[in-house]
C-alpha cells in the first residue's frame, strides 16, 4: 500500500520578519522544508537578554531563530504580532528600517539557536499560500 506524504510533514513552519522599502518592518507566514541543506557556517545559543534587545531593533544579521524553550510575542511596525515557541522557527530578516521588538509570554527564560545564513544565500522559506 502506498502512502502519500502529504507536503507540510516535509516542512516546519516558520515566520519571516521583513525589511519594507519604507523602513517598517512586518512578516509573513510559511514553511521551512525539511531534510535541505542549509547554508551557514555557525550557530551559537543564548539565554540571556541583552539591554538593547529589550527595545524596538533590527536583526543584527540574516539568520534563523530557533527557540528551544519559551513563548515570545512578537511585535512589527503596524502592531501586528505573532508568537513564535518550540516547534517554530524564525527567519530574521529585517536588517534595516525600525525592526521589531519581541516579549516574552508567561515565561522569564527564552534559550534560543541562531543560526546565520551565508551573505547572499537562500533562506529556503516558503511562504505560505495567500
Amino acid at each position: 500500500m502506498n502512502v502519500k506524504v502529504e507536503e507540510s510533514e516535509n516542512a516546519i513552519p516558520a515566520v519571516r520578519l521583513i525589511s519594507n522599502p519604507d523602513g517598517t518592518s512586518s512578516f509573513e507566514r510559511g514553511t521551512i522544508p525539511t531534510l535541505k541543506h542549509m547554508n551557514t557556517t555557525t550557530f551559537w545559543i543564548n539565554n540571556k537578554t541583552e539591554e538593547w534587545e529589550k527595545n524596538t531593533h533590527k536583526a543584527p544579521r540574516r539568520q534563523y531563530v530557533i527557540t528551544l524553550k519559551g513563548k515570545i510575542k512578537f511585535k512589527v511596525s503596524d502592531g501586528s504580532t505573532f508568537i513564535i515557541e518550540p516547534g517554530v522557527i524564525l527567519l530574521a530578516e529585517d536588517t534595516t528600517g525600525v525592526g521589531h521588538s519581541w516579549d516574552m509570554v508567561n515565561s522569564k527564560e527564552w534559550e534560543r539557536l541562531y543560526v546565520p545564513i551565508t551573505e547572499n544565500a537562500d533562506d529556503l522559506f516558503v511562504a505560505d499560500k495567500k
